[in-house]
């Protein structure tokens, strides 16, 4: 539940997700989502790309938060989720062109939650791993 509002739809999600406008309008999808899971796409181009050519590292932690969220508060009526706490390794270069996040909860407690966030390319490259505190707000 996100300000009275349940996400139990891949298009609910979409739609309401589309506030997120920092990650969506960096081009970041909503591929799937599930109870405690998502899935986030990205197409790499150039707004995404440092000073010497490299992915921003900024672009792989909004991805993770992002797919945090989503997977957070997609089917659940008990509270809106939000980040408290977040750690990434950076672990390879991104090497394709699309990456994907995957969330998916290891524990989930009353008011905290713990989430843990694989990003990859489509060349199925490590590129980032992600842990991440969620808290419960009313």
């Amino acid at each position: 539940m996100t300000d009275g509002i349940v996400l139990d739809t891949l298009e609910q999600a979409q739609t309401f997700f589309q506030k997120d406008r920092y990650a969506t309008d960096s081009g970041m999808v909503i591929a799937a989502a599930g109870l405690r899971s998502s899935v986030i796409r990205l197409r790499v181009d150039a707004r995404h790309k440092n000073a010497v050519g490299g992915l921003m590292g900024g672009v792989l932690l909004t991805m993770a938060d992002f797919a945090c969220a989503v997977a957070s508060n997609f089917g659940t009526d008990t509270g809106a989720y939000v980040s408290a706490d977040a750690h990434m390794s950076f672990l390879s270069a991104c090497r394709g062109n699309e990456l994907t996040a995957e969330a998916t909860c290891v524990k989930q407690g009353g008011r905290l939650a713990f989430y843990e966030v694989a990003i990859t390319d489509e060349l199925q490259t490590p590129v980032a791993r992600a842990s991440f505190t969620m808290c419960r707000v009313k």
